[in-house]
């Protein structure tokens, strides 16, 4: 282990057991178990490289991205599962990250990175939900795709209805406030299809109050439906710095909660985005820990780890990881 590495286990060993001590220690209960339902792998030393983050640098130089690297992050918070979320748009690496994923029980799914609208998804869908770690795919207007479009795409919906009949999960990429509205769309079309949307506290509302309305009126709408909400990128750089007081992001934050309510929102860190780049593990727990402990006790354990079960139907690998 070099002198680098050392330093970083042992500021992440500091900052979790501050974090512990101050944060669920002053709830005066056992801590609540967190599933992660959001983190990314890679690996830019592979003789190929990798196309997310970019060919040869992760967040901050980070080359490899992976479950030792993610345990000794996330277990000092009191982490005992995670789901990686496909960033790759190489239809190889949803093989590379379950065969990664495999090796470490802490590792409880997988959601891939496959286009439904392609000849070869069926053939590709059935072999991966051949193993119980592929709990999904994810979607979005990115790696050169078109969601508003596709969705009227007879060839699309028919595949998302097989995602749908394979009881898998569809997360969203929110690129905008239409993103909402094309999802009360698909869930028209298909309406036994679980939905995840990815990162909605990060997507700014419209300012102008119709516009407001109307996509207020459409999360509703959602709300409704079999679909479940990331409270995660919750933070925010103001004026070149992280905003780390909970009262900046509670309006935006009771927005979702009116919503969508405690059974449909789900824990999850962007890990190596988030930690990786401008905040800490810590900072980015303690947020919604304080705000989802305002709720009270059950409101937690629902959104950290109970609601990530409904959500994608992951199978418990590990003694510490909980279950119903």
């Amino acid at each position: 282990m070099n002198h680098e590495h050392t330093l970083l286990s042992r500021r992440t060993f500091l900052a979790g057991s501050a974090f512990l001590a101050s944060g669920f220690a002053r709830a005066q209960q056992s801590p609540i178990p967190i599933i992660d339902t959001h983190i990314h792998f890679f690996d830019t030393t592979r003789p190929q490289g990798v196309p997310y983050p970019g060919p040869t640098k992760g967040p901050r130089n980070l080359p490899i991205a992976d479950p030792e690297t993610y345990r000794k992050i996330a277990t000092p918070f009191g982490v005992v599962g995670a789901i990686e979320v496909e960033a790759s748009n190489w239809i190889e690496d949803n093989l590379w990250v379950l065969e990664v994923s495999q090796k470490d029980p802490m590792i409880v799914g997988t959601v891939g990175n496959l286009e439904p609208d392609k000849p070869e998804f069926r053939e590709y869908l059935g072999r991966y939900h051949k193993n119980p770690l592929f709990r999904g795919i994810r979607y979005g207007s990115i790696w050169g795709r078109d969601l508003d479009a596709q969705v009227e795409n007879p060839t699309f919906v028919a595949g998302i209805k097989d995602l749908a009949a394979a009881d898998l999960t569809l997360d969203i990429v929110l690129t905008g406030p239409s993103t909402i509205e094309t999802m009360v769309r698909l869930t028209d079309k298909v309406p036994t299809l679980r939905v995840v949307l990815d990162h909605l506290p990060n997507l700014t509302p419209p300012t102008q109050p119709a516009e407001l309305h109307a996509y207020e009126s459409k999360l509703r709408e959602l709300a409704k439906r079999d679909v479940y909400v990331k409270v995660s990128e919750v933070m925010q750089v103001v004026d070149g710095k992280v905003r780390t007081d909970l009262a900046f992001y509670k309006p935006r934050l009771d927005m979702i909660w009116d919503i969508f309510g405690e059974d449909r929102l789900l824990f999850g860190s962007d890990w190596p985005q988030t930690p990786g780049n401008w905040v800490s593990m810590a900072t980015v727990i303690s947020i919604v820990h304080d705000y989802f402990f305002e709720k009270g006790r059950p409101a937690a354990e629902k959104y950290f780890w109970k609601n990530s079960l409904a959500a994608y139907k992951w199978v418990k690998r590990d003694a510490s990881q909980p279950s119903v």
